[in-house]
């Protein structure tokens, strides 16, 4: 997954990562970093910007699936760090490859 801290950055500048993600069987919370990650619903937390928000420190965050043309990020041309724990697969969906769990579509 593609995710990006929102809070205290600009537009798109704050730190971004390829990175193992694991969500639950609703979609509605994410664990990222030992964090737990809540998705944003009505006005709660609201920020256009993000799409979750850490449960603890309120802070926001984007995540979504990484992208061929490595364009994550919609208006920086910021690279991702990729984690180790995530390269091979990461590696192997540039070169064309579906990422795993998603085989199927």
């Amino acid at each position: 997954m593609f995710v990006q801290l929102k809070t205290g950055y600009d537009t798109d500048a704050g730190p971004c990562w390829i990175s193992r993600v694991t969500f639950t069987m609703t979609w509605r919370t994410a664990h990222f970093h030992g964090r737990t990650l809540r998705r944003v619903t009505g006005t709660a937390y609201a920020n256009y910007d993000a799409n979750f928000y850490d449960v603890e420190t309120k802070e926001s965050y984007w995540l979504s699936g990484p992208k061929r043309d490595r364009t994550d990020s919609r208006y920086s041309h910021q690279m991702p760090v990729v984690e180790d724990d995530a390269r091979a697969a990461y590696e192997g969906f540039l070169a064309g490859a579906p990422l795993p769990g998603r085989e199927r579509g």
